[in-house]
């Protein structure tokens, strides 16, 4: 059983299958998974510290570099994150105590520039410890395929999947059932209360930080998982996180999820009537329509405010 998607104008007819859309939606679900997880690392500094961390490119390509740097010296890139993660998490909670609490009473700008700048800096790092080269990670476990009827189903999508649900679910248990995760909910709905409260601001903000940081770099991880990857991985991801958190709303994990699963259908469907090089470009003009249309995001539209 199949049904027609007939598009006829003077260029091209395209013709879709019942078997074809539902491969493009799977794989628009997997792939929203890992754009989901890519993305929570930036809401959580932005909402806590309203901080736009334009550096969170640098630390995607740097996990994956060292994920790949672990599978050479035989750690199972499955298992790279456990050792990534934590790492990161400490460099996060370092550069807010050494960095970044100096630039937070400074103009955005200053802050825009200081995470661009650390970006740069990571960039050349990259450049001159593993070169130009394109890197990935390929084996039997990564080539691994699973065919469901007509669905054929990558290992590593699947994993990646429930890596980002995994990561939803503990990141809202977090921010919900421990004393610091209410801390840093309160932190970012207001600080000066949160300090008149009791709550330890600089603490806390490093700690949030720090997980952003964490989430940015276990995103890395399994996106080596997936792509090949150079010192210039992660520019066009960064755009991608930005529009996912705008249009999930800027401080709502569960509008990010729901913003991945959108941006992953437009960029997966739009492939059937554009060239595959355009389809970064959908993401772009999805990002200026919700900006003129829904600036909150769609968890706004959810909870009926303007």
């Amino acid at each position: 059983m199949c049904f027609q998607i007939s598009i006829l104008n003077s260029q091209f007819q395209i013709l879709m299958s019942f078997d074809t859309f539902l491969n493009l939606f799977a794989a628009s679900i997997l792939t929203a998974g890992l754009y989901a997880t890519m993305s929570y690392g930036l809401a959580l500094i932005y909402g806590v510290m309203k901080l736009t961390n334009l550096s969170h490119a640098g630390v995607l390509m740097l996990a994956a570099y060292g994920t790949y740097w672990l599978n050479t010296l035989g750690i199972s890139p499955y298992l790279a994150p456990f050792i990534v993660v934590p790492l990161w998490f400490g460099i996060g909670i370092v550069w807010q105590h050494t960095l970044v609490k100096r630039i937070m009473l400074m103009p955005p700008i200053a802050s825009l520039l200081f995470f661009f700048g650390i970006w740069l800096i990571m960039q050349n790092f990259a450049y001159l410890v593993f070169k130009s080269d394109i890197r990935s990670i390929t084996n039997e476990a990564t080539l691994l395929t699973y065919k469901l009827g007509p669905l054929v189903l990558s290992q590593n999508r699947l994993i990646v999947f429930f890596a980002g649900i995994t990561a939803l679910v503990s990141l809202q248990l977090f921010l919900t059932r421990t004393y610091q995760g209410r801390a840093i909910r309160a932190l970012a709905a207001d600080a000066e209360a949160a300090r008149l409260s009791g709550i330890d601001t600089d603490r806390i903000s490093a700690l949030a930080f720090g997980l952003g940081i964490a989430l940015a770099a276990f995103a890395g991880c399994l996106m080596a998982l997936i792509f090949a990857f150079d010192p210039e991985f992660g520019r066009s991801h960064l755009l991608k996180s930005f529009c996912i958190v705008v249009l999930g709303g800027l401080e709502s994990f569960v509008g990010v999820a729901l913003g991945a699963i959108m941006l992953a259908l437009a960029e997966n469907f739009s492939i059937q009537f554009m060239p595959a090089a355009l389809q970064d470009m959908v993401s772009f003009v999805l990002l200026v329509i919700v900006l003129l249309t829904i600036p909150n995001g769609l968890m706004s539209l959810l909870k009926g405010k303007k």
